[in-house]
């Protein structure tokens, strides 16, 4: 169309224009926004990424040490409070005379009954200033074991510590030999009283024969010097054999060669406790009737009819290795744990090893850290071989007895003894009835380790005092159930003073 103003567009082409602009304008609009959106999550993103890396060594260190802080306290011994041994004699003692009296002893029992009966026999013959002539030691026990006194102890380094305290001589003098001698059963857990009236027997004899020396001394109410007496008898003068001691120490560098720390386990399950005890529990019909015929035939074993049951719900009995391979797992004890097993031979062997083997399966004997040469011989010497798993036990980061008995007692007085070092000792009576709960399913595993670190939050071998007999028990009974001296040498033989220490 043409008019006089000119060419005329016609309307829709105008505003077809106008909307094509419009669109250019809104995707460049958003492509801007998006470029820009990019470049602030970019920077945004670096900063975060910077605090990322700050935050997460923060977190992997924090971690790390909360790891640390709980292996730790799996092996750390218990605060000692600065205390140290203390065996020293005070101002007023006064070593014997030693006259010419003396004083024989035939040693009773395993090795660690023998140990403290003959530092009780030391004490008992500075009281009745008497020469001690060198124990025998107890060759018709289970074990049959025909060791001499110089086989298992090293003899000479006992007369020359305890030179000062009593004479010791290594035999009686030859004119002395077919004298007549008191031949004497002492009472146990005596007093000084009691032996000085037994010095009335020099009125009549030259020689004493005592044909016990376990228990022969009370735990508490003695003087001072007599308790440190025993403590230097014990834990100084009484040394191993020189063969002994070094293969025992090869064992411990052997084992800190396998591990950074170890567990000493004296497991308790062998055939003449279980038998001793009446503890059946975890063994078959035929087990059981093995270890009851046993001690029937044993004649000095005066019980014969126990009731396996009770033992158990009483906390009698020893802990099963699958008892302890549950208790160390509730503890918080790794798998990967090295366990050193001080003990004779396990009932059973593997059948029931292996239960704890399972949960724990780095464990170790003394068979498998020396040879065959280095055991020859120990081999049906169970005093030597006893001494060695001795040895290792005390060298132990933890020591950890499945039963009470004579080595679980020593051991544990010599760790607190020496400074306090780990020892835990199973409440079994408290754990038996969680381990029940736990298998009739009433009891989560995670429950488990809370209530057993709770149950043993007390019974690490943490300083404290010896204990006296339960409450109500009267009369002699009492001194049987006090804790043993050398259980807890504290406070005798355990003070402060460091000008004590020896």
């Amino acid at each position: 169309m043409v008019t006089q103003r000119g060419i005329s567009y016609p309307r829709n082409q105008f505003y077809s224009r106008n909307r094509n602009s419009s669109f250019l304008s809104v995707v460049l609009y958003v492509m801007l926004l998006f470029v820009l959106s990019i470049i602030i999550f970019m920077i945004y993103s670096k900063d975060l990424l910077e605090e990322d890396e700050q935050i997460v060594p923060l977190l992997r260190v924090e971690k790390s040490k909360s790891v640390q802080q709980q292996d730790d306290l799996l092996w750390e011994a218990p605060r000692n409070h600065r205390l140290r041994p203390c065996s020293k004699p005070t101002s007023k003692y006064k070593a014997t005379s030693a006259g010419n009296h003396y004083i024989t002893v035939k040693s009773n029992g395993g090795l660690n009954q023998m140990r403290t009966g003959i530092a009780d026999m030391v004490a008992v013959a500075h009281i009745m200033n008497a020469t001690l002539v060198i124990p025998q030691l107890d060759k018709r026990s289970f074990w049959q074991d025909t060791s001499t006194f110089s086989d298992v102890f090293d003899e000479l380094h006992f007369i020359n510590t305890l030179q000062q305290d009593v004479m010791i001589v290594k035999e009686l003098p030859k004119e002395l030999e077919s004298i007549p001698r008191a031949r004497k059963h002492f009472t146990s857990w005596s007093g000084v009283s009691y032996y000085e009236e037994m010095r009335q027997l020099w009125k009549d004899y030259q020689i004493i024969h005592v044909a016990k020396s376990d228990s022969r001394l009370a735990n508490n109410d003695l003087p001072l010097d007599i308790q440190r007496l025993r403590c230097r008898a014990l834990y100084h003068a009484l040394h191993f054999a020189p063969s002994i001691e070094s293969l025992g120490k090869k064992l411990v560098e052997r084992l800190r060669f396998r591990a950074k720390r170890y567990i000493a386990l004296h497991l308790r399950y062998e055939k003449d406790m279980l038998s001793f005890t009446g503890c059946t529990y975890g063994l078959t019909d035929a087990e059981s009737k093995e270890l009851r015929v046993m001690r029937e035939n044993m004649s000095h074993w005066k019980i014969k009819n126990i009731n396996s049951t009770e033992q158990r719900i009483g906390g009698f009995c020893p802990l099963t290795p699958k008892e302890v391979g549950i208790f160390l797992q509730a503890l918080g004890y790794p798998p990967s744990t090295l366990i050193y097993i001080a003990a004779g031979e396990i009932y059973g062997g593997d059948t029931h090893l292996s239960e704890l083997k399972s949960l724990f399966p780095n464990i170790v004997f003394k068979e498998m850290l020396a040879t065959q040469e280095e055991l020859k011989t120990f081999s049906n010497h169970a005093s030597r071989s006893a001494a060695l798993d001795y040895i290792v036990s005390i060298e132990s980061d933890v020591f950890i007895p499945s039963h009470s008995g004579n080595m679980a007692r020593t051991v544990e007085g010599h760790r607190r003894y020496i400074g306090h070092q780990k020892t835990i000792t199973p409440d079994r009576k408290g754990l038996v009835e969680l381990f029940d709960k736990l298998e009739d399913g009433k009891l989560g595993v995670l429950s488990l380790s809370r209530l057993v670190k709770k149950l043993h939050q007390n019974r690490y071998g943490a300083p404290r005092k010896r204990g006296g007999a339960p409450p109500g028990i009267r009369g002699r009974a009492r001194l049987r159930l006090e804790e043993s001296f050398y259980q807890n040498p504290f406070p005798e033989c355990i003070c402060k003073s460091e000008d004590a220490a020896r």
